[in-house]
């Protein structure tokens, strides 16, 4: 499955190294979860919006992977643009 990550809330960024800090956190999010971004990342909303005890095994396991393959891809996206308290990566599907 597609997906598409955007930079957000870092005003003042020249779009050449916004660009560089979305490849980045894509790449590093690919190679934390492979092929499995799409299910992984339905998991984790499925978990925040319903609650992780209604989820089986299999679905606990894969909401479970999303926040520390998120903060792994922010650290690499983040890396050598100094701090910005509200921003964040943006992950859509599609």
């Amino acid at each position: 499955m597609t997906f598409t990550a955007k930079l957000r809330e870092f005003p003042g960024l020249p779009p050449d190294y916004i660009a560089t800090a979305e490849k980045r956190f894509r790449a590093t999010l690919e190679k934390e979860l492979g092929d499995n971004v799409g299910r992984v990342l339905k998991a984790y909303s499925s978990a925040a919006e319903s609650g992780i005890e209604e989820m089986n095994e299999d679905e606990r396991a894969l909401a479970s992977a999303w926040p520390k393959a998120y903060e792994k891809a922010k650290s690499a996206g983040f890396r050598d643009l100094g701090a910005a308290d509200e921003a964040y990566f943006e992950v859509r599907l599609g």
